[in-house]
């Protein structure tokens, strides 16, 4: 497969994706505008089942939302830093084991990048979402 065949189809997986979540924000909402009438509905929707399935997608969704940004961060930076992690990656993709000095930039970007998130999440963790 070449790179423009394996773009295009991640590129509809991503609009697949982004149809379900759409499709699945208005059925929560749905269910959640008729849940205080519906005693039964209420009761379904709090039992373990319907909220782990919600905090298992709740999970993967703050992944992901931290992988994008990360993502973006990475792929926007026209820094030499963001030049380095590009390279850096594209030789981890490509099997290249020796990086020399350019994998100690990258890991101390790493480690403070990790170091900046954990603090954010932690300040904000009880803070409200948009």
């Amino acid at each position: 497969m070449g790179k423009q065949e394996y773009l295009e189809e991640v590129n509809v997986r991503i609009l697949r994706v982004t149809e379900d979540l759409r499709v699945i924000q208005r059925e929560l909402n749905c269910a959640a505008m008729e849940a205080p009438g519906d005693p039964e509905l209420m009761e379904a929707l709090s039992q373990l089942p319907a909220m782990e399935s919600l905090i298992v997608l709740k999970s993967a969704l703050d992944q992901m939302r931290h992988f994008l940004w990360f993502y973006m961060q990475v792929m926007t930076n026209e820094s030499e830093a963001g030049e380095t992690l590009r390279q850096t990656i594209r030789m981890k993709l490509s099997g290249e084991t020796s990086i020399g000095t350019d994998a100690r930039l990258v890991e101390r970007l790493k480690y403070s990048g990790d170091t900046t998130l954990l603090r954010y999440l932690a300040q904000n963790k009880n803070r409200k979402p948009n």
